[in-house]
């Protein structure tokens, strides 16, 4: 069974940076995405990033130039790098698995299909 876990969250000063990890497992082919996911405090989920095995990716023009994603060697660990955090940047992160190995859904809206959640990991950016 596929699971994804996210982990690295915290508390950090306005400004900091911070990475999030998201540990997937249970795959059955070798191609598939992950996405990052932000909801903040009375707000809608967002999608950050999405980014397939081969390294294909899409980063949300909020975050470009401030948050890079990527893989780990082994394509079991996906890192969200988050520099110059503001306070908009507060909220719970989510990782999500898109088990499609043609990747139709990637191909076709440059953005994950969600078919497993982790659980969020908190992030809380102060002044």
């Amino acid at each position: 069974e596929v699971q994804v876990a996210e982990s690295g969250g915290g508390l950090v000063q306005a400004g900091g940076s911070l990475r999030l990890s998201c540990a997937a497992s249970g795959f059955t082919f070798d191609d598939y995405a992950i996405g990052w996911f932000r909801q903040g405090p009375g707000k809608e989920r967002e999608e950050i990033s999405c980014i397939i095995t081969d390294g294909r990716q899409y980063l949300s023009d909020s975050v470009k130039g401030r948050f890079t994603v990527s893989w780990d060697n082994a394509r079991n660990t996906v890192f969200l790098q988050m520099n110059n955090l503001t306070a908009e940047a507060t909220g719970v992160y989510y990782c999500a698995a898109d088990t499609d190995p043609l990747l139709g859904y990637y191909l076709a809206h440059y953005s994950c299909r969600t078919d497993y959640w982790g659980q969020g990991t908190q992030v809380t950016v102060y002044a």
